[in-house]
């Protein structure tokens, strides 16, 4: 049996105040000029920075982080955005009837992505119906492999 633990020097930040597009936004800047001064000051080498966001939310304002920022933008480049669909629950996602004014997040994650992570497809056993799933999510964002 291999032993599966290795000593990394790595962080895991968990900001868990709230909705990222608002109330966390502030302190994903925080985190994200923390590690640019660990790298200017310092001289750290960071190999990348990973956002992942639970559920459902819209990629727009994380992505926009990069942009707004100039120490951010400045330090850090936005590689892409993948979006992780659940292929057992996608499609109720993506017909979920919202109210007026409000977006559908699912659609807004899938059609923002620069790459879709199909997942729990062994969960659909009709082939016809993953295939189905897969035009769909074509349909909304032909570009993404």
């Amino acid at each position: 049996r291999r032993d599966l633990k290795a000593k990394t020097d790595d962080d895991i930040v968990e900001l868990l105040n709230g909705c990222i597009c608002c109330t966390v936004r502030r302190d994903l800047v925080d985190v994200l000029h923390r590690l640019a001064e660990r790298i200017e000051v310092h001289g750290e080498h960071i190999d990348g920075v990973v956002i992942e966001t639970t559920g459902m939310a819209n990629p727009a304002p994380v992505a926009q982080t990069f942009y707004a920022d100039d120490v951010v933008g400045e330090t850090f480049h936005l590689d892409g955005v993948v979006a992780v669909v659940d292929a057992k629950h996608i499609l109720q996602h993506l017909d979920e009837v919202k109210p007026a004014g409000v977006s559908n997040e699912a659609v807004e994650q899938v059609a923002f992505a620069d790459r879709l992570l199909l997942n729990k497809v062994d969960l659909v056993t009709d082939e016809g119906a993953l295939a189905s799933i897969e035009a769909r999510l074509r349909g909304i964002n032909k570009f993404a492999p």
